[in-house]
């Protein structure tokens, strides 16, 4: 499907969902990096149900220079510079869990090995009430299923939605926050006088739920292609240096997110094809990272793949996505403990999950050869 889409053009309107969708590498990057063109604002779901409930309470759908603001608070726990300082507490975590899985011999690559690093590392670090950590799946799921077109799905999953947004106003709020954690930071700045009080339940949802199902499932996905593509893994053990490449490679051609939206705040040129003012465009990250006209071979997997830091499965421009080192770094962590103790991942039974914007898996079962 995206194949034909890109090959139909640079931007390709979808009369049923009354949109443009934008397949190509090149112009999602000019246009996700541009918001005075096309905004956030107004929201970045595909249904204006979701659309209007998010407005407000999340940093993405916000528009420079408030997103400038609120960003720079987020981004300081989870930016470049600090998450190298978890460096330590994710290796001795991710040896753990290898060390059990190993010992396991066979498990699922989903539930006991995706889903532990983010769920036991990520939810102590947000520092939010005990009771609230269970349910961070659930509104992670809701989260990207509500943002789709607006049918039965999205509406099933617009009631757990809105369970996260009370909770993120109501609960996770002090003095029911852990000190020195990243929810409480965000209170902490408004105190300081970096942010309006106002924003700092919303802000809550960058913690909540993005964060979570990208990782789990870039992380799960990236073992299916080892297992898939056991050369792939002969390389990465002959030398280790390449796991941060074949992370980005795995991201790439399995892009976890796989669209969000953007609306046109003026009449703007695609090539031969003018977007009116007032439409809303598809980013498909999914298909720009797949292009023909910018990767050589795009649907082959390739550890060795030249620049592949500059495919676009955390986004681009002013919303590239916040956790991005923070993924990364937990996808290098797993996969070098990995490495060192695997010569093959033998996998079957895979279930493909069933989400609007999100590409991955709910299953897959996995025999470690050691």
């Amino acid at each position: 499907m995206y194949e034909e889409l890109r090959a139909g053009g640079p931007a390709v309107w979808l009369n049923k969902l009354g949109l443009f969708a934008i397949p190509r590498y090149e112009q999602l990057r000019t246009i996700a990096r541009d918001p005075d063109s096309f905004s956030s604002a107004s929201g970045v779901m595909f249904n204006d149900t979701v659309n209007a409930a998010m407005r407000g309470r999340a940093i993405i759908c916000t528009d420079p220079p408030q997103h400038t603001a609120i960003r720079r608070v987020i981004r300081h726990p989870i930016g470049p510079d600090t998450v190298r300082n978890l460096a330590d507490i994710l290796n001795q975590e991710a040896q753990a869990v290898v060390d059990r899985l190993v010992e396991a011999g066979e498990f699922d690559g989903v539930t006991d090995f995706a889903y532990h690093l983010p769920l036991t590392v990520i939810s102590r670090l947000v520092g939010i009430p005990e009771t609230g950590r269970e349910r961070m799946l659930d509104w992670a799921s809701a989260l990207f299923q509500g943002a789709g077109p607006d049918n039965p799905a999205s509406r099933a999953a617009f009631p757990t939605l809105m369970d996260m947004l009370r909770y993120q106003e109501e609960e996770a709020v002090p003095p029911n926050l852990r000190p020195g954690g990243w929810a409480q930071a965000i209170y902490d700045a408004a105190d300081r006088g970096e942010i309006d009080r106002s924003s700092c339940a919303g802000m809550m949802s960058a913690y909540l739920a993005p964060s979570l199902d990208t990782t789990i499932n870039g992380i799960s996905s990236a073992m299916m292609l080892f297992g898939q593509h056991p050369e792939q893994w002969d390389l990465i053990r002959e030398d280790p240096s390449l796991i941060p490449n074949a992370v980005n490679e795995a991201l790439r051609l399995e892009s976890p997110l796989q669209r969000f939206s953007r609306l046109a705040t003026r009449d703007y040129a695609v090539g031969d094809i003018t977007i009116p003012e007032g439409t809303r465009v598809m980013l498909l990250f999914g298909s720009a990272n797949r292009d023909e006209r910018r990767w050589e071979d795009p649907t082959r997997f390739d550890v060795r793949r030249p620049r592949v830091s500059e495919h676009v499965a955390f986004g681009f421009g002013p919303h590239t996505c916040l956790g991005s080192n923070l993924a990364r770094l937990e996808m290098r962590a797993l996969f070098e403990a990995l490495s060192a103790r695997v010569e093959r991942f033998e996998i079957s039974d895979l279930v493909r999950s069933t989400n609007q914007l999100l590409r991955g898996l709910t299953s897959m079962r996995v025999k470690l050869v050691s």
